[in-house]
Parts: C-alpha cells; structure tokens; sequence
C-alpha cells in the first residue's frame, strides 16, 4: 500500500515526555503509585526497546492523538480501547490506575468504551495489553422502487408455486435513530406489527422515531405497501424488523452507542433471526479497517453468519461541487461489508437512464495506519460495491418528526393520517436499506447463503452503468430479480470443507440478463476483490473457498509487483483478474476505458493514489485531505446530500 512520509516533530511526542508523563503522574497519586508501577512494568520496557519510543503512538488513531496533544492534561476524553486478547482483571486495574471510567462493556468484542483523562491515554496505549486506542467518534446518518430495482419482476418469475419472496421469516435489524412501530408499513398479512423487537441505546429511554430517519429507512427495507395501493412498497415487504436506536432525537450518536447495538445483535440474532443488519448511518473512516473498533465489530457479525449492509456516505463532491474520491465512511470501509452508493432513476422504473448521483461517496477506502517511523499506510480498497436507488425515495414518516419539522417540503403529501403518512429523503442511506430487504429475498430464498455469497450474487447481477468507474459504482445497479433467480439455484449443501472448484449451482447457469419495464440489460458477471475485479466462468459455476464463512474475497488474491494474481488453495483456475480500476461502457464487467492501474492501490512508496495521484477529472486526495474545500477525512463534520435539504436547526453540516 502507499505510504506518506511526514516529520516526526509532527507526528510523535518523544520518549522522554512519555516517560515524564508517567513519572508526573505517580507523583500526582501517591495511593495508586505502586499499582501503577507494577502494571506499567512492561509499558516502559516496551517503551525502551522501541525505536524512538513510538510504540504507543502507532496504537493511536491520528485524531485522538491530535484531541491528547491540544487538550489539557485532567480533560476527559472519551475512547474505544481494542486489548490484544481477551480482557482480563489486569487491564481493568490499568484503567482505575489511570483514572479511567468505563461507560460500556462489549459482551462479544475485547473492547471497552472509556472516560479518561486526557493526560493518561498515551500510557494506556503504551501497555503491551492494548492493541488500540480510538476516539469514540460521533455516528450521522447518511441520507416506483420495487419496480425499478426488479422486486417486481422476481415476483411475477416466482408466480404462485412456490410463494414469490417477500422476506417472511427474516429479520432485518435496522440500526438508526429508531422506528415508529404505528406506521401501517410494519403490519403483516394478519395485521400484527413486524416490528418484533426495539431497543435503545441513546440513553434517551424511548424507541420511537422522534428524528425521523430510521422508520424511512425500515420502510423502504421492509414496507408492506398498504398506503397508496402499494405505490411506495418496500424491498422485503414481510420482513421482520429490529429496531435498535443508535441515533437520538437529533439523529447524532457515538461510535460507543453503535457498537453496542452491534455487540447485542451478535448475542440475540438466533432469537429474532437476524439475518441481514442495515447501516444507514456512519463516522469518519481514520482507521485502517484492521483497527477500527466498529469494522473489527462488523466483521465479527458478518463471520458469525450476518449479512452487513453500509452506506458509503454522502460526500462525493465537495463545498464548490466538484467530484472528489477516498471519502467512503465507517464502517463501509471494512471489506467484509457490502458497501452501498446511491443511483438516480429520474422517476423512470425502465433503467436505461439511470446514473450514480453525484454525492454518492466514492472509493478507494482512505482508513490508514501510521507505522513508527511516522509513515501512513492507506486500505485503498475499491469501494461500494454496488449502488442502489437513493434518490428522492418516498417511504414511511414517523409524527412529528425533526425533519419534517426543519423542511415541511419533505412531507410527500400522501395522507393526513398520523399512520400512513410518507416522506420522501435522499442519499445513500435510503440506498443501503433496498440492498438490506434484498439480502432478505435471497435468504429467504435460500437460508444456506452465507454473506459472502449473497455479497457475490450482488455484485455478479448488478447491472453496469456506463461512464462510471468502480469507485462510483462498484460492480454496478441492484438488481433484485437476477440476485434472488440467481440465489435458488446456489446448492444448500455446501461448506467451508467442500474443495474449491466443486459445483456451485444446483442446475445450469441462469442467463446473465434481467428485463426490468421493458428494458433488458446485462449483468456485470464480475466481482471486486479488494483492488480491482474478478470474471470468469467458475465465478458462478465453481465453489470457490472465499464465498465461506470467515474470509474475505480479498483472501485469495496475492499482489506483488503491481500484478495480482489467484491464490490456488482459495480460488479456482477460471477465474481471472484486471490489471485496472475500469469506466465501465455498460455491457460486461471489464469492458470500457481504464481509470486507475491497480497496482497504484496496493503498491508502496507514495507513488499513485497514495501519494496524491492526480485522477482523470483532476482531483487530488491523499494526506486523509480532499483538495479543493480543506476538509479533513477525520473531520467530525459530516455534510451530506445537496439534493434534498435534511439540515436540522442549528446543526451545522447537513445530516445524512
């Protein structure tokens, strides 16, 4: 990967200060001296054995180690620390030795959220028992559709026998800033609300939608259709719905607030059968996902089974509306997630004039780590992977709510009636939830899809987009009706023991095309393995070891010398990979102009996007800076979509 060298006056506070800081605090606690001595024993040794005492550093995201420099020494400070194993007595006894307060403690992960002064977090992070040690960031949202996306037309494939899929049986936890359970949308075929479970973690103590933007975006996942004779009819129309209320009644939360969410997903999913988990929301992406507190959480959920579904972000474009790249949120960033930019349908349910909008965020991933000689090491990750309708999307209101509020002109005009009353909102995170309720389709389709697969039959049906690169789009548009005809034909037998190049499919490939009102179009039949693309017949028809649980598609490529190429053991011989990032022309997967050489992404030594790599539009990102409006990646301003105005009184960025 590229890195970027900066002074390490800069970057780094010395040894002796560390040290310092250590002694001054003994002194300062007399009663806790001893104690602290004995746990720190083998911080300091670390520290001594470390070339120019940055260990600790290096465990640090970039912007809490700006936050500790600035801030006075008794400031607390809240942050997420990540132990390099299983938690234990002897890291809690640091933290009470350090002042430290924990706010939450994760049942599945080995992370705590912490209070602690300011002073103390470079000595936390010096202790061989932490592996890292982030800011506890704030969380935003990032904000004729079963026709246009092929809902529709899987439907009517389906016929009567068997039922067409409507996500009976399937939970969708819907992360937000929670759900208006009263809404005639979340009512089954009996009349019995599917909202079947609802927690907060706001602290708020209420579960409602005060906000506005979680019941919009569970009705578009999972929408029954009843308001309007079935106009606004969600993906999943059956589905069960989770609700989990990370964001509060000014759609703002932490990172702390959403893993926790995560944390109780991964412990309750066999109760509610949580299969799917929709991200409509996100934080600024610092961290390499190898660090990140809620990607190393995602990932934990999508091994154990669970399909994880992000918004790449609203922030395609910055303040003078020029296009930039590198600006994909957390946890999007993770690899393990299937990552969502938003497409324009111009109302039309035919998508032949269909288009990436302009805000979508678009890839590489720009998460880093900074190694102990100061130099970053970016993700470079070509993200989404695909992109969904996100436009203007009309779908369920909850009363009173604060968008509504700030811009009545986002009321549909439907109802008057309290219960079916609909909004209409724009972004990527009305994309992501289409995504969400056709991962439900699939599974209830076929229960045996493990996240990978159903995050491989996404990309391989999507439909191409042409003039859009792979940083826009992905592998292309949602097309619902390939994935779930593609889905039943997936054996229900296979696992991480059956041999690569087994067969995948119960029957012959199905014809790599879907016709959506009247227009046929192609399906992209590739996928994206982490820098660039992948097609080939045994995509579909071969097993290959990566669709299992516990890898990465990334897992079975090895690069080197700006040559990617398939790792055996993982992958089987007909499959083949691009040398480029491609524009697509809109017919196959690797067709079109090249628009980035794939071995500026992996490659080290400043050169490509890395360093500042000028793109074909003429915009520059590197240093974690998007040129042209100075706004930091880390920035904990988040601006969003320009399209529909979700700005909430005396908020100071729009909302997503």
């Amino acid at each position: 990967m590229g890195i970027n060298r900066h002074p390490a006056t800069k970057r780094f506070v010395s040894l002796a200060l560390l040290l310092s800081l250590c002694m001054s605090f003994a002194g300062a606690r007399p009663a806790r001296a001893q104690l602290l001595s004995g746990l720190t024993r083998t911080t300091t040794r670390t520290l001594a054995q470390t070339t120019q005492g940055v260990t600790q550093l290096v465990k640090l995201s970039p912007d809490l180690l700006r936050l500790v420099a600035g801030a006075p020494s008794g400031q607390r400070v809240r942050v997420l620390v990540q132990s390099g194993g299983v938690w234990g007595l002897t890291l809690d006894l640091l933290l009470l030795a350090l002042g430290a307060r924990t706010t939450h403690v994760y049942r599945n992960f080995n992370a705590r959220a912490v209070d602690i002064p300011a002073g103390n977090v470079l000595t936390l992070a010096a202790s061989a028992l932490v592996s890292f040690v982030s800011t506890d960031r704030p969380v935003r949202l990032l904000g004729h559709l079963s026709a246009t996306t092929g809902v529709d037309a899987a439907r009517e494939a389906s016929g009567t026998s068997p039922p067409a899929p409507d996500g009976s049986g399937v939970g969708v936890a819907v992360i937000d800033s929670g759900v208006y359970a009263g809404h005639r949308s979340f009512l089954d075929k009996s009349n019995r609300v599917r909202v079947a479970f609802s927690k907060d973690f706001t602290g708020e103590g209420r579960t409602d939608d005060p906000y506005g933007h979680g019941t919009h975006v569970a009705s578009i996942a999972a929408g029954n259709g009843r308001v309007s004779k079935g106009a606004y009819t969600g993906v999943a129309p059956n589905a069960n719905v989770i609700n989990l209320r990370a964001l509060n009644s000014r759609g703002a939360g932490t990172a702390s607030g959403l893993l926790a969410a995560l944390d109780w997903v991964l412990t309750n999913r066999a109760a509610y059968n949580i299969r799917v988990v929709n991200l409509s929301l996100g934080t600024a992406a610092v961290d390499s996902y190898r660090d990140d507190p809620l990607c190393r959480a995602a990932r934990k959920l999508v091994d154990a089974g669970l399909v994880v579904v992000a918004a790449a972000g609203n922030e395609g474009k910055d303040g003078a509306g020029q296009k930039v790249y590198g600006r994909v949120h957390s946890p999007g960033v993770e690899p393990s997630v299937i990552t969502v930019g938003a497409s324009n349908t111009f109302g039309t349910d035919a998508r032949s004039d269909d288009a990436v909008t302009t805000y979508s965020s678009r890839g590489p991933t720009r998460g880093f780590r900074v190694d102990a000689f100061g130099a970053r090491h970016y993700d470079n990750l070509v993200k989404p992977e695909l992109v969904a309708p996100g436009n203007k999307l009309v779908a369920a209101q909850s009363p009173g709510n604060l968008l509504v509020t700030a811009h009545p002109e986002l009321d549909a005009g439907v109802s008057s009636a309290e219960s079916r009353r609909m909004m209409r909102l724009s972004g990527t995170s009305m994309a992501t939830p289409a995504v969400a309720g056709a991962a439900a389709l699939m599974l209830q389709a076929n229960p045996r899809l493990t996240p990978n697969m159903v995050k491989m039959i996404l990309m391989y049906t999507a439909q191409p987009l042409a003039g859009f690169n792979y940083f826009e789009q992905g592998m292309g548009q949602l097309n619902v009706e390939g994935a779930v005809r593609l889905a039943k034909l997936v054996r229900t037998d296979l696992s991480n023991s059956t041999p690569v190049g087994a067969p995948l499919l119960v029957a012959a490939p199905p014809e790599p095309q879907t016709t959506v009102a009247f227009h046929t179009f192609n399906w992209s039949r590739g996928l994206l393995f982490d820098y660039t693309y992948a097609v080939g017949p045994d995509l579909v028809v071969r097993y290959q070891k990566v669709y299992g649980l516990g890898f990465l598609f990334g897992d079975g490529v090895i690069t080197g010398d700006g040559v990617i190429t398939g790792d055996a053991r993982l992958l089987s011989d007909g499959i083949f990979f691009g040398d480029h990032v491609m524009t697509s022309a809109g017919v196959i997967t690797g067709d079109g102009d090249p628009f980035c050489a794939a071995g500026v992404l992996f490659a080290d030594g400043g050169t490509g996007v890395a360093g500042g790599r000028v793109f074909g539009d003429g915009v520059i990102t590197g240093d974690g800076v998007i040129t042209g409006d100075g706004v930091i990646t880390g920035d904990t301003l988040v601006r969003g979509d320009d399209t529909d105005s979700m700005e909430a009184p005396g908020d100071g960025g729009k909302n997503f």
